[in-house]
Protein backbone atom coordinates (compact mmCIF):
# COMPACT_ATOMS: atom_id res chain seq x y z
CA UNK A 1 0.00 0.00 0.00
CA UNK A 2 1.32 3.40 -1.08
CA UNK A 3 1.08 5.60 2.21
CA UNK A 4 -1.25 7.98 0.30
CA UNK A 5 0.38 10.90 2.63
CA UNK A 6 -1.20 13.69 0.51
CA UNK A 7 -4.68 12.24 1.37
CA UNK A 8 -3.43 11.13 5.06
CA UNK A 9 -2.94 14.59 5.99
CA UNK A 10 -6.50 15.24 5.11
CA UNK A 11 -8.10 12.93 7.55
CA UNK A 12 -8.70 14.73 11.17
CA UNK A 13 -8.50 12.58 14.26
CA UNK A 14 -10.69 13.55 17.23
CA UNK A 15 -8.97 12.12 20.50
CA UNK A 16 -11.65 10.51 23.18
CA UNK A 17 -14.44 9.96 20.39
CA UNK A 18 -17.15 8.34 20.99
CA UNK A 19 -15.31 7.26 24.17
CA UNK A 20 -11.69 7.74 25.93
CA UNK A 21 -8.86 6.11 24.64
CA UNK A 22 -10.60 6.18 21.06
CA UNK A 23 -8.72 7.95 18.29
CA UNK A 24 -11.54 8.77 15.96
CA UNK A 25 -10.46 9.74 12.25
CA UNK A 26 -12.56 11.93 10.88
CA UNK A 27 -13.06 11.40 7.37
CA UNK A 28 -15.14 14.31 6.73
CA UNK A 29 -12.46 16.90 6.12
CA UNK A 30 -11.18 14.96 2.98
CA UNK A 31 -14.90 14.76 1.90
CA UNK A 32 -14.15 18.81 1.88
CA UNK A 33 -11.97 19.12 -0.32
CA UNK A 34 -12.71 18.25 -4.32
CA UNK A 35 -9.07 17.58 -5.18
CA UNK A 36 -8.50 14.98 -2.20
CA UNK A 37 -12.05 13.49 -2.42
CA UNK A 38 -11.53 13.24 -6.23
CA UNK A 39 -8.24 11.87 -6.09
CA UNK A 40 -9.35 9.35 -3.24
CA UNK A 41 -11.83 7.74 -6.07
CA UNK A 42 -9.62 7.48 -9.00
CA UNK A 43 -7.17 5.86 -6.47
CA UNK A 44 -9.77 3.35 -4.87
CA UNK A 45 -10.69 2.94 -8.44
CA UNK A 46 -7.18 1.71 -9.51
CA UNK A 47 -6.87 -0.71 -6.67
CA UNK A 48 -9.87 -2.59 -8.41
CA UNK A 49 -8.33 -5.84 -9.63
CA UNK A 50 -9.72 -8.30 -12.22
CA UNK A 51 -13.67 -7.88 -14.24
CA UNK A 52 -14.76 -4.68 -13.44
CA UNK A 53 -17.60 -4.89 -10.72
CA UNK A 54 -21.66 -5.33 -11.57
CA UNK A 55 -22.16 -3.47 -9.01
CA UNK A 56 -20.69 -1.43 -5.99
CA UNK A 57 -22.23 -2.24 -2.86
CA UNK A 58 -21.77 0.65 -0.01
CA UNK A 59 -22.41 0.60 3.27
CA UNK A 60 -24.08 2.68 5.26
CA UNK A 61 -23.68 5.33 5.68
CA UNK A 62 -20.10 7.10 4.97
CA UNK A 63 -19.81 3.97 2.33
CA UNK A 64 -22.63 5.19 0.19
CA UNK A 65 -20.68 8.32 -0.42
CA UNK A 66 -17.35 6.66 -1.97
CA UNK A 67 -19.73 3.86 -3.50
CA UNK A 68 -21.40 6.47 -5.30
CA UNK A 69 -18.66 8.29 -6.82
CA UNK A 70 -16.68 4.95 -6.99
CA UNK A 71 -19.85 3.74 -9.51
CA UNK A 72 -19.94 6.88 -11.50
CA UNK A 73 -16.08 7.22 -12.23
CA UNK A 74 -16.46 2.70 -13.28
CA UNK A 75 -19.95 3.44 -14.91
CA UNK A 76 -21.51 0.77 -12.65
CA UNK A 77 -24.62 0.68 -10.46
CA UNK A 78 -24.75 1.28 -6.55
CA UNK A 79 -25.87 -1.26 -4.11
CA UNK A 80 -26.80 0.16 -0.50
CA UNK A 81 -26.73 -1.52 2.23
CA UNK A 82 -28.80 -0.54 5.16
CA UNK A 83 -29.56 -0.69 8.62
CA UNK A 84 -32.73 -1.81 9.61
CA UNK A 85 -35.49 -0.66 8.43
CA UNK A 86 -34.66 1.74 6.32
CA UNK A 87 -35.22 0.53 3.33
CA UNK A 88 -39.11 0.20 1.44
CA UNK A 89 -40.41 -3.20 0.28
CA UNK A 90 -39.18 -6.55 0.29
CA UNK A 91 -35.53 -6.98 1.82
CA UNK A 92 -33.40 -9.38 3.16
CA UNK A 93 -31.26 -8.71 6.50
CA UNK A 94 -28.57 -10.54 8.24
CA UNK A 95 -28.31 -9.64 12.28
CA UNK A 96 -24.28 -8.98 13.67
CA UNK A 97 -22.25 -8.68 16.91
CA UNK A 98 -21.40 -5.25 17.53
CA UNK A 99 -18.90 -5.21 20.66
CA UNK A 100 -22.16 -4.62 23.16
CA UNK A 101 -25.27 -5.86 21.03
CA UNK A 102 -25.73 -6.70 17.87
CA UNK A 103 -26.74 -4.36 14.88
CA UNK A 104 -28.34 -5.38 11.31
CA UNK A 105 -27.66 -4.63 7.73
CA UNK A 106 -30.34 -4.94 4.80
CA UNK A 107 -30.47 -5.20 1.48
CA UNK A 108 -33.30 -5.20 -1.02
CA UNK A 109 -33.75 -8.82 -2.28
CA UNK A 110 -33.90 -8.21 -5.54
CA UNK A 111 -31.18 -6.02 -5.90
CA UNK A 112 -28.51 -8.34 -7.30
CA UNK A 113 -28.54 -12.27 -8.08
CA UNK A 114 -26.42 -15.20 -8.57
CA UNK A 115 -23.15 -14.69 -10.45
CA UNK A 116 -23.27 -10.71 -10.28
CA UNK A 117 -19.87 -9.35 -9.41
CA UNK A 118 -19.71 -6.85 -6.40
CA UNK A 119 -16.94 -4.83 -4.85
CA UNK A 120 -17.75 -3.71 -1.26
CA UNK A 121 -17.12 -0.36 -0.48
CA UNK A 122 -16.92 1.69 2.86
CA UNK A 123 -14.79 4.80 4.56
CA UNK A 124 -13.21 2.53 7.17
CA UNK A 125 -12.11 -0.74 8.15
CA UNK A 126 -11.48 -1.56 12.45
CA UNK A 127 -12.64 -4.74 13.58
CA UNK A 128 -14.62 -6.03 10.04
CA UNK A 129 -17.69 -6.90 11.66
CA UNK A 130 -19.91 -4.73 9.79
CA UNK A 131 -17.79 -5.57 6.29
CA UNK A 132 -18.25 -9.13 6.84
CA UNK A 133 -21.89 -9.10 7.54
CA UNK A 134 -22.20 -7.31 4.01
CA UNK A 135 -19.88 -10.10 2.80
CA UNK A 136 -22.12 -13.22 4.04
CA UNK A 137 -25.46 -10.75 3.06
CA UNK A 138 -24.46 -10.61 -0.89
CA UNK A 139 -23.12 -14.28 -1.21
CA UNK A 140 -26.76 -15.68 0.28
CA UNK A 141 -27.93 -14.02 -3.00
CA UNK A 142 -25.07 -15.49 -4.84
CA UNK A 143 -23.02 -12.64 -5.52
CA UNK A 144 -19.23 -13.04 -5.84
CA UNK A 145 -17.90 -10.15 -3.48
CA UNK A 146 -14.17 -10.81 -3.83
CA UNK A 147 -12.08 -6.96 -2.93
CA UNK A 148 -13.50 -5.11 -0.40
CA UNK A 149 -12.09 -1.11 -0.93
CA UNK A 150 -11.87 0.81 2.17
CA UNK A 151 -10.00 4.82 2.19
CA UNK A 152 -8.71 3.70 6.10
CA UNK A 153 -7.26 0.47 7.53
CA UNK A 154 -6.84 0.47 11.09
CA UNK A 155 -4.78 -2.63 11.27
CA UNK A 156 -4.16 -3.48 14.65
CA UNK A 157 -8.22 -4.25 15.19
CA UNK A 158 -7.93 -6.90 12.49
CA UNK A 159 -10.96 -6.51 10.54
CA UNK A 160 -8.59 -6.60 6.87
CA UNK A 161 -7.22 -9.83 7.89
CA UNK A 162 -10.76 -11.17 8.91
CA UNK A 163 -11.91 -10.30 5.38
CA UNK A 164 -9.03 -12.25 3.50
CA UNK A 165 -9.97 -15.36 5.79
CA UNK A 166 -13.68 -15.35 3.99
CA UNK A 167 -11.30 -15.01 0.60
CA UNK A 168 -12.15 -11.02 0.20
CA UNK A 169 -8.77 -9.11 -0.82
CA UNK A 170 -9.10 -5.87 1.07
CA UNK A 171 -7.61 -2.75 -0.24
CA UNK A 172 -7.34 0.44 1.55
CA UNK A 173 -5.55 3.89 1.06
CA UNK A 174 -3.89 4.98 3.84
CA UNK A 175 -3.81 3.05 7.46
CA UNK A 176 -3.50 4.23 10.70
CA UNK A 177 -1.82 2.29 13.57
CA UNK A 178 -3.53 1.64 17.30
CA UNK A 179 -7.18 2.21 17.32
Amino acid sequence: MDDNSDLRDMIRTIPDHPKPGILFRDISTLMLDGGAFSATIDRLADALEGDPPDLIAGIEARGFVFASALAYRLGCGVLMLRKRGKLPGSTISIEYALEYGTDMLEMHDDACGPGANLVLVDDLIATGGTALAAVELLRQRGARVNQALFVIDLPDLGGAERLREKDVAPHALIAFEGE
